[in-house]
C-alpha cells in the first residue's frame, strides 16, 4: 500500500513539474493594464459611436441613441467574432473583451458558428437558446429579487 501511494505520488509531482514548465507565464499587472486598456477602449468606441448619432440626428432620445449604440457595438461584435478577429483581441485583453454587451454577442455568434453541422435548428437555434437561457433566467431572477428589496426598502 506505501509502496502504491509513493510511485502515486512521484507520479503526480513529475505531472505538476511537466504542467509547470508548459504552463505559459503571465503578469498579472500586465494582463490587468490589457484587460483596462481594450475594456476602456471598446468604452470609448461605444461613447463616440453615440456621440456621432446625435451629431447626425440632434432631435433623437437619450434612450434612442443607447439602442442604436447598442446594436452597433453587437454588430461589430458579431461580425468580429464570424471574422475571426475576436479571438486575438480576447487574447490580448483578457477579461476587457467581455464587457456585457461585446462579450454576449461574441458568445451568441461562437455558439452559432460552432453548431451550425448539425442543423438550423438542433445546432444553431438550440445551442443559442442553451447560451441565452441562463443569462435570462438569471436576469429575471436577480432584477425580481431587485425589485422586492426596493418595495422592502421603500417600505411600500
Amino acid at each position: 500500500m506505501s509502496e502504491n501511494t509513493n510511485s502515486v505520488s512521484a507520479r503526480n509531482a513529475e505531472y505538476n513539474e511537466y504542467v509547470n514548465t508548459v504552463t505559459p507565464r503571465t503578469s498579472i499587472p500586465k494582463a490587468l493594464f490589457h484587460s483596462f486598456t481594450i475594456g476602456g477602449l471598446t468604452c470609448v468606441i461605444g461613447q463616440a459611436i453615440g456621440d456621432i448619432v446625435k451629431i447626425i440626428s440632434p432631435t433623437m432620445s437619450k434612450d434612442m441613441i443607447g439602442n442604436i449604440t447598442s446594436m452597433i457595438l453587437v454588430t461589430v461584435a458579431i461580425l468580429f467574432t464570424g471574422l475571426g478577429f475576436f479571438d486575438v483581441i480576447a487574447r490580448q485583453g483578457g477579461a476587457g473583451s467581455f464587457l456585457p454587451i461585446t462579450g454576449f454577442a461574441n458568445a451568441m455568434a461562437s455558439a452559432s458558428m460552432e453548431f451550425k453541422t448539425e442543423g438550423l435548428i438542433f445546432g444553431t437555434s438550440v445551442k443559442l437558446f442553451s447560451v441565452v437561457g441562463p443569462v435570462v433566467v438569471n436576469g429575471i431572477v436577480w432584477s425580481t429579487v431587485a425589485g422586492l428589496l426596493n418595495l422592502w426598502i421603500m417600505g411600500l
